[in-house]
């Protein structure tokens, strides 16, 4: 709970009226008068040299004054410079650099001259400087090596700016360097160790000089400290240790001075200055500075310490504080003082500094010029600009050193004085004028004026009046006879009564009186008293648990005749009543309460003459509080250092920052994330674009969540600029064949750096080079239509606001819509790699007849049929493509032994082109794949028997099988041998040569290209002995194979019973070749046969269908029609085989619906053999 305190301003006012009620009395600009010089510049005026150079100069008079300026004592004829020029009814001087020159050509002293017919004014001499941030020389700097204990001084020697430059020290990763009284940064700049210790060596230290004027910061190259130790162990427990000293091994030594050096000083400063006294002492342990007059004591209303008692700061200089100060450094092992002797001088300071003095005709008056200064200052009149002995004779005028005297003074008299009273170390310059006017008294404000004040206050009651004589102002209450002056009234020279604090029976009529000898004026002000608006139960602070309801009471007493209005703040901005909250006329309660609603809350009340504020604190449980205080510093044209004091962290570390900016010209009210920073700093470097008006907050985070974000900072303006970019992804593409869509991928509002972001852009055909048609776009597409097909465009997209152009955008080259391809490739040629890929060779299409981009070549091809008879093929067709602009490609992954047809097109963005003449070109045979299933078993110890089935790929015409096998024992190899069998064999038996060597066979299928793959196996380990004898195989055992025998005939009985009544109704085709099944792509027999299917050459309903697509016969371990993978394998009536395997086809080919071939009686009989 607090009651807020008047703020700053309502002091700097109260003070502000206090000086102006002694104001001389002015003449109403209505009335004829010499000139006043209203406004001018400092005498130092020191300006930016990126700025145009403004010297100001103000007057007023009656009638309006003329103005000239002088340049180093002589007259600057302002016509005849182009770049300088006078602002209208001013003599402001404004020099112009636009347009080039350099600002250091005109420095120099400057002085203006206001003048009409009754005088000259002057204004003080301006001395005018350019401002100078010169770089840093740079140096390269060895590491400094120290003992640890001892002193040192890291000396910053920043380069000579004007004006100097403010000096701070930072590491090269820009972290403050901590201060203490044992390391702290001189007046001078330089860094002061009073002592090092091992934890310096930590960081480095660079020196900044952040220069005023051009707000630039420069970083001298940073010293690196390699610290000489007896105890290299950094232990950080130390650091909080009583005597880190001796624990660490330090020796201890008595105080000594590094600045200044000696026992003894002087110093000199100006009255009225401020007075900087430094000592800076080493020793071991760090000695404490005490500070001392000698002779009396140091006065406490104007002296503070600062730099941890290392400097003594005397504001507001005057004489009594010369004399001698020491300062006394001690440390347990002794002390030491330096004595310095102050000097005050003083520059010129009125005692009584003229005034304008307005007489009546024949009236005598006096202009007083009384300074003082150390050493004494001498006084120089002048009249209208001139030396007051060149002027002509007055004898109505007498000069008396410091004053002149006037005598029955006559309108011929008015003139403008100027008093310039000077020293070693200054001057001062003032105008007075003197006017003879005959005016009888007036008065200059409203007429009964109604004025409300609150209990207790001061107030003024206001009766400006003018009159030549000056007329004598009287005040009078309630019509009442006697004067009010002295006690709680005071009459001021310009009229103002003040009545220093109200009463209730102050309330009434004030009625003000202006008498002279031409007459008299009166005026009246009506004083209302109303009792003050004052809170009496204030908030108070709370800490509330989140969710729980938080009650703020404020009740208020005020004058019931005035209209009295409370209001809420939250974090000193209006507070928006929500859903979760109740406002009441002397509580706010909030429900529900959440992390957001964390802050300070203000109850304000107020009526038209009075508020009362009253302040509390809620504060939510949990997560971070807000950052507070931020600070912009260093600021730059595109950064800025963002300074936050950190908020507490609620029992849970900050382990983040995260800095949002708010700008109000495209997005006003929006926060936006600007960057992260760890939980360790309170302040970073921001980079900042081009306008934007900044404002900064910051969030704190912690493992419970983020804080409610800080106060705003004050706001940073970004001055505007021309793009510095265009926007990116440029593409020209056609949607149509006859139009060009043109995108791009827009800026957004920090890229913009100015407003009314647009786009220009540009296009024309590439080979013609015509003109460049364009168009200003505020989206990001543009259609342009009407295009021819597919020719090429030069595209060009340039950002473009308010403040200019971006720079020239690059040339993307784009392309109108697309149709399809014209042409077809011609001269198609194929040869034939081998049994699995063909190699293909074209002529390529004209550029002109691909209307669009050439994609790729693409060839489609189908497999016509296979070299295997009776074998039917998918027809599916597939395709091979050939990206680029290429005469010559290879397809792949053909089926060897097989009759293909081919065709090629060329593809664009659009699609196919028409297709080439239709090639046919046959595979060759190829090696077969490795025999599947290739079993090794070993029914006892003299025999090893191999099965195996066909090749799931043939390839070709099988011809034969080939075996290799060789003994071994461990790594003792036997000889290899070598079995050749014939096409139809698909078991073998060894005889081992002894009991104890296996087996490692190798087999492979043989076409007439030669062995394909081969599959490999070993026998097993040989069994025990006693085993073999007790065990018998089960392949041997008579049950066994009277039973596989019964199961073989049952299964032979059924597929004939099945076969018949499928065939039922229908009569097999008559055929040369017998015990050959009707194949799918067999032609339809004339004689003896008719159609027994529901399709033509559809196979029959309960086959399988392989994978690869062609037909498969329900699988028999010992068939060999299933090695054909879907075709039929021809057999005399021996069963000796005499037919072709198929090949088995791509998972591309396989037809969705299954179907399978008849099966004949003797083809199933062989497949149960």
């Amino acid at each position: 709970m607090a009651r807020q305190q008047a703020p700053p301003w309502v002091h700097i006012a109260l003070i502000l009226f206090l000086l102006s009620l002694g104001g001389a009395i002015e003449i109403p600009m209505d009335l004829t008068q010499p000139p006043t010089i209203t406004k001018q510049s400092v005498k130092d005026h020191i300006v930016d040299p990126r700025d145009n150079i403004l010297i100001e100069c103000e007057a007023k008079g009656n009638p309006a004054p003329s103005f000239h300026w002088t340049r180093n004592s002589r007259f600057f004829n302002i016509a005849k410079d182009p770049r300088v020029s006078m602002r209208r009814r001013s003599g402001t001087l404004v020099i112009d650099f636009r347009s080039g020159g350099r600002p250091e050509e005109y420095e120099g002293e400057y002085q203006c001259f206001a003048r009409n017919k009754f005088g000259t004014a002057l204004s003080n001499r301006i001395r005018l400087q350019v401002s100078k941030s010169p770089l840093w020389p740079k140096e390269n700097l060895d590491p400094v090596v120290v003992q640890e204990g001892a002193p040192l001084t890291l000396q910053c020697n920043p380069p000579p700016g004007l004006p100097s430059p403010v000096i701070f020290w930072m590491s090269s990763s820009m972290e403050p360097i901590t201060q203490d009284k044992r390391v702290s940064q001189g007046h001078n700049g330089d860094l002061y160790f009073s002592n090092v210790m091992l934890q310096d060596m930590q960081t480095d230290y660079s020196c900044n000089a952040r220069f005023h004027f051009t707000h630039t910061i420069q970083q001298k190259n940073p010293f690196t400290l390699k610290v000489l130790t007896n105890n290299p162990y950094n232990d950080s427990s130390l650091r909080n240790h009583p005597d880190i000293y001796s624990a660490r091994g330090v020796a201890e030594r008595t105080p000594s001075f590094m600045y200044p050096q000696g026992t003894s000083s002087s110093q000199m400063v100006l009255r009225g200055m401020d007075l900087l006294l430094e000592c800076i002492a080493s020793g071991v342990p760090t000695p404490d500075i005490a500070w001392y007059k000698k002779g009396g004591d140091l006065p406490s209303n104007k002296a503070k310490f600062e730099n941890f008692n290392k400097a003594l700061r005397i504001t507001n200089v005057s004489e009594e504080d010369s004399g001698e100060y020491f300062c006394l450094a001690s440390n347990k092992m002794g002390s030491i003082r330096h004595t310095i002797s102050v000097r005050v001088k003083a520059a010129p300071y009125w005692l009584d500094e003229p005034k304008n003095l307005i007489l009546a005709p024949g009236e005598d008056g006096r202009l007083v010029c009384r300074a003082n200064g150390n050493p004494k200052p001498t006084v120089q009149w002048m009249v209208n600009g001139e030396p007051l002995q060149s002027a002509p004779p007055n004898p109505n005028r007498e000069v008396a050193g410091d004053t002149i005297i006037f005598r029955d003074t006559q309108i011929s008299s008015r003139a403008v004085y100027q008093c310039n009273t000077s020293n070693e170390h200054g001057y001062l310059l003032a105008n007075a004028f003197v006017s003879v006017l005959d005016v009888p008294p007036r008065m200059l404000s409203a007429r009964n004026q109604l004025i409300r004040v609150i209990l207790y206050n001061r107030t003024r009651l206001d009766c400006p009046f003018f009159g030549s004589p000056i007329p004598t102002l009287r005040w009078f209450k309630n019509g009442q006879g006697s004067n009010l002056d002295g006690g709680n009234y005071h009459v001021y020279e310009n009229g103002s009564l003040e009545i220093k604090m109200i009463r209730k029976e102050d309330q009434g009529i004030y009625t003000c009186v202006a008498t002279n000898i031409l007459g008299k004026a009166e005026n009246q002000v009506r004083l209302e008293v109303k009792d003050p608006t004052r809170i009496y139960r204030m908030p108070e602070d709370q800490v509330a648990k989140r969710g729980t309801t938080v009650q703020l009471e404020c009740r208020v007493k005020h004058d019931p005749s005035l209209k009295l209005t409370v209001s809420w703040l939250k974090d000193d901005e209006p507070l928006y009543i929500g859903n979760r909250m109740k406002k009441e006329d002397d509580s706010l309660t909030i429900f529900g309460v959440a992390e957001r609603d964390q802050g300070s809350y203000t109850c304000m009340a107020s009526t038209e003459l009075d508020q009362d504020l009253a302040k509390a604190y809620l504060t939510v449980l949990g997560r971070p509080d807000r950052p507070r205080d931020l600070e912009l510093t260093d600021l730059a044209e595109r950064s800025v250092r963002l300074t936050w004091i950190p908020g507490d962290d609620n029992n849970s570390p900050i382990t983040d920052y995260v800095v949002q900016f708010e700008e109000d010209q495209f997005q006003p009210g929006v926060w936006h994330d600007h960057s992260r920073f760890p939980g360790s700093v309170n302040s970073a470097v921001l980079h900042l674009s081009p306008y934007v008006n900044y404002q900064f907050r910051v969030i704190a985070v912690n493992e419970v969540g983020s804080s409610h974000p800080s106060l705003p900072s004050e706001r940073y303006r970004t001055s505007g600029a021309p793009p510095e970019s265009n926007p990116s992804d440029v593409k020209g593409e056609g949607t149509r064949k006859n139009n060009m869509e043109i995108t791009w991928t827009p800026m957004n509002a920090t890229s913009a750096f100015g407003p009314n972001l647009r786009y220009i852009v540009k296009w024309r055909r590439r080979e013609t080079r015509e003109t460049w048609n364009n168009v200003t776009v505020w989206g990001s597409r543009y259609v342009v239509g009407q295009t021819p097909v597919y020719v090429p465009y030069e595209i060009r997209v340039q950002a473009e606001n308010d403040f200019g152009k971006g720079p020239e955008p690059d040339t993307i080259i784009g392309y109108s819509g697309e149709d399809y391809p014209r042409a077809a490739p011609t001269e198609v040629k194929i040869r034939v790699l081998n049994s699995t890929a063909i190699s293909l060779q074209w002529n390529r299409v004209y550029s002109d007849t691909v209307q669009g981009q050439l994609r790729e070549y693409r060839a489609y091809y189908w497999r016509e049929s296979s070299l295997l008879k009776n074998l039917w093929v998918s027809q599916k067709r597939q395709q091979a493509s050939f990206p680029g602009d290429r005469p010559r490609g290879v397809v792949a992954r053909l089926f060897p032994y097989s009759n293909y047809k081919l065709e090629m097109v060329v593809v664009n963005g659009r699609g196919d082109g028409p297709r080439s003449e239709t090639k046919e070109f046959t595979t060759p045979e190829g090696v077969p794949s490795a025999p599947r299933r290739f079993r090794v078993r070993q029914p006892n110890l003299e025999t090893i028997n191999l099965e195996w089935d066909h090749p799931e790929h043939p390839n070709g015409i099988l011809i034969g099988y080939i075996l290799r096998y060789v003994p071994f024992n461990g790594t003792k190899l036997g000889k290899q041998m070598v079995e050749n069998f014939s096409p139809n064999q698909t078991k073998f038996s060894v005889q081992r040569a002894d009991p104890v060597s296996r087996y490692r066979f190798s087999l492979s299928a043989r076409t007439q290209v030669g062995s394909g793959e081969a599959a490999t196996e070993e026998s097993p380990a040989p069994p025990n002995e006693a085993y073999t004898n007790n065990q018998a195989d089960i392949a041997t055992q008579g049950w066994f194979i009277g039973l596989m025998c019964a199961i073989a005939l049952l299964v032979l009985i059924l597929l004939i019973v099945c076969f018949i009544k499928r065939s039922r109704g229908g009569k097999y085709p008559v055929r040369e070749k017998k015990d050959v099944p009707l194949g799918p792509e067999d032609p339809k027999e004339e004689d003896g046969s008719f159609d027994y299917s529901d399709e033509d050459n559809k196979p029959l309903q309960g086959s399988q269908t392989s994978l690869d697509g062609t037909i498969k016969q329900q699988e028999s371990d010992d068939s060999l029609v299933d090695y054909g993978e879907g075709g039929e394998g021809q057999f005399n009536e021996d069963g000796s085989f005499i037919g072709q395997y198929t090949v088995k086809k791509d998972k591309e080919e396989t037809e969705g619906n299954e179907s399978s071939e008849a099966t004949s009686p003797v083809n199933a009989i062989y497949s149960l053999a």
